[in-house]
């Protein structure tokens, strides 16, 4: 069993940056597939970045391409999002998710652990 928990979610201000951080604990990560996705109010959860177990390939939606980076330390069992540039769209709570494999990194049905999720609010 996986345990994860993020942090790092807070209110911040259109163009600001947040780092959010996600800790696994009972297993080890460092042979997981690791995602953030995120959820709006209303709106469907939705993939925002994803990392292989080894960090070797990345993965990111359109809407964060360029803004956001998906690192891991697994010497630390953590997986981090750094968001640059941040919209009022990118409100959403922030869940991180792992897997121990898979198809389709994008996809939510693909990862078996989830955390409870970080609040980022992106004011205007």
């Amino acid at each position: 069993q996986v345990q994860l928990v993020e942090s790092g979610g807070e209110l911040v201000q259109t163009g600001g940056s947040l780092r959010l951080s996600c800790a696994a604990s009972k297993r080890t990560v460092s042979n997981y597939d690791m995602a953030w996705f995120r959820q709006a109010p209303g709106k469907e959860r939705e993939f925002v970045a994803a990392i292989t177990w080894n960090g070797g390939n990345a993965y990111y939606a359109d809407s964060v391409k360029g803004r956001f980076t998906i690192s891991r330390d697994n010497a630390k069992n953590t997986v981090y999002v750094q968001m640059n540039s941040l919209k009022p769209e990118d409100t959403a709570v922030y869940y991180c998710a792992a897997r121990l494999w898979g198809l389709g990194p994008r996809d939510s049905s693909q990862y078996a652990y989830w955390g409870q999720g970080t609040q980022v609010t992106v004011s205007s």
